[in-house]
């Protein structure tokens, strides 16, 4: 199927701690492989602020948002193929928690299953940043 409009789809989880709390959790590069196994089994700082993760895909570039007061961890991913990937995401205040979305971008030439389990390892992270975040 050929696509001429991107397709997006925007993944979430309320958190029941602050959203600062979550925010200094998930923009800390470290704890990535304890909460997005999608992305990575291991991380470490590679040149110019970036970072490398080993993936089921290979090795990775990973290139952050400066930390903010918005919420905001955008980040771009580097695939083995040169290709690189934004991933919008925002952690934003919901009273005396938060919410955490992600939005999920569909690839050009990207199957409809593709999408579907990129989709399914995304929420699956959300969920393990959750319950580890409500622990602390």
């Amino acid at each position: 199927m050929d696509r001429t409009a991107p397709e997006s789809r925007h993944l979430s989880t309320h958190v029941d701690r602050p959203a600062e709390e979550v925010y200094a959790y998930a923009s800390d590069p470290t704890h990535l492989p304890e909460w997005a196994a999608g992305l990575g089994s291991s991380i470490r700082r590679a040149d110019g602020g970036r970072w490398t993760v080993e993936s089921p895909m290979g090795r990775l570039l990973v290139t952050f948002t400066p930390r903010n007061e918005f919420g905001v961890l955008d980040h771009d991913v580097t695939l083995p193929s040169g290709e690189t990937v934004s991933n919008p995401v925002r952690v934003i205040a919901d009273g005396a928690g938060c919410e955490v979305v992600f939005t999920l971008r569909r690839r050009p030439g990207m199957s409809e299953e593709d999408f579907r389990r990129d989709a399914d390892a995304v929420s699956a992270d959300l969920a393990t940043l959750k319950r580890l975040v409500e622990r602390a």
